[in-house]
């Protein structure tokens, strides 16, 4: 096989329906199951506590058959690349900050959390200066703050630390 200058490597778009098809049908399988064990039949009283869902199982287990299907032995299956490096890369490059981001609210709370993620995201990836960054961070935060726990009266997750307890709130 030869390989051409320029041409897209990775994963073919069919594959990665095949993957996400069987994983649609193992999740399927297990709500079926775990409806079976509530009593998915019809009873004096009516449905059984998982009736509704073990039909939801069922069509997620066709859905997932169907997509499969057509991914592995349809005839218009599609074999390009789903994604190469690049693409890959850029995904990555907000989905790795978000994962920490969500982690780093358990620890300092939504508020300093986010101010960090907007001055960050705004200094790395959009290449703005770090004063304006962390204007803007910590602006947008103390607006959102100002409006759910004062204004709306609507406490949010202060974290593990509560680096904000020094504002009573």
């Amino acid at each position: 096989m030869e390989s051409h200058e320029g041409e897209r490597k990775g994963v073919a778009t069919n594959i990665v329906d095949a993957v996400v098809a069987v994983l649609v049908l193992i999740m399927g399988g297990i709500v079926i199951y775990g409806s079976r064990k509530l009593g998915s039949e019809w009873t004096t009283d009516g449905p059984g506590a998982g009736y509704f869902p073990f039909y939801i199982g069922v069509i997620l287990c066709i859905s997932g058959i169907g997509v499969l299907y057509q991914a592995l032995a349809g005839k218009e299956k599609n074999t390009e690349v789903f994604v190469d490096r690049e693409q890959l890369g850029r995904v990555f490059s907000v989905l790795i900050p978000a994962a920490v981001y969500v982690g780093a609210i358990q620890l300092i709370g939504i508020y300093v959390a986010s101010a960090l993620y907007i001055a960050l995201f705004m200094i790395i990836l959009g290449k703005y200066s770090v004063l304006k960054s962390a204007i803007i961070g910590v602006a947008v935060n103390t607006l959102f703050f100002m409006m759910f726990e004062v204004w709306f009266k609507v406490p949010l997750h202060k974290g593990a630390l509560d680096p904000l307890s020094f504002l009573g709130y």
